[in-house]
């Protein structure tokens, strides 16, 4: 320590002033000691609740004296998948087991979720769900179950465009009813909806002018 120092250090002692640099060393050495405390995330704020109401088509073929009903279940879109298929699953899986539907691949390539959804014949699995809460949607089968659908005919046209095929007349009889050919009215769901692209729509409207023409 030099001389100047070392006066000043004993003059601060004399005059009262050494406890200062001590207390102030002692108090750094235990901020330093303690732990500061962490700041805690914010939690996020739940979703409120978006709840929608799905009225599906029921009825038990074990039950035939019951009559078919609609059924109305709520779910929370909040906490359910973008698409009618998640809705149904969810219903499915939470809601009521007795609930029954096809399902397979889950992106509009086999076409087994094909039901009427909103009054228009879709695939449930691209069907993206309307989250307008006050609306409700409403959940058919196909209707297919009286009469030929459109796969179907699809698949009876190969057969009536074939030159090879020796049975087209009594194939056309047998779609000469209220039941088959003509319970089509040309709206082309089954051709916006197809999941190949295979233009079923237009398959029966060859079949009508070749029953036509005939």
């Amino acid at each position: 320590m030099s001389l100047v120092g070392g006066v000043v250090a004993r003059q601060c002692a004399r005059s009262g002033f050494g406890f200062t640099t001590r207390t102030i060393a002692s108090s750094a050495r235990l901020s330093l000691a303690q732990p500061v405390p962490k700041e805690q995330p914010a939690e996020p704020s739940a979703k409120a609740p978006l709840v929608k109401e799905f009225k599906i088509y029921r009825w038990d073929p074990e039950q035939p004296e019951q009559k078919p009903r609609l059924q109305s279940y709520k779910v929370d879109l909040n906490q359910c998948g973008p698409m009618i298929l998640d809705a149904l699953i969810k219903i499915k899986n939470e809601m009521d087991p007795t609930l029954t539907f096809r399902r397979s691949c889950r992106e509009g390539i086999c076409g087994s979720c094909a039901m009427n959804i909103d009054g228009q014949n879709t695939l449930a699995c691209l069907c993206r769900i309307d989250r307008e809460a006050s609306k409700d949607s409403k959940i058919y089968p196909l209707p297919h179950n009286v009469y030929l659908g459109p796969a179907a005919l699809l698949h009876a046209y190969r057969w009536i465009a074939d030159s090879r095929d020796s049975y087209g007349a009594d194939r056309k009889e047998k779609l000469q009813n209220t039941f088959s050919l003509y319970r089509c009215h040309t709206i082309l769901n089954c051709s916006r909806t197809c999941p190949k692209g295979l233009e079923p729509g237009t398959a029966i409207a060859r079949i009508k002018l070749e029953m036509a023409t005939n």
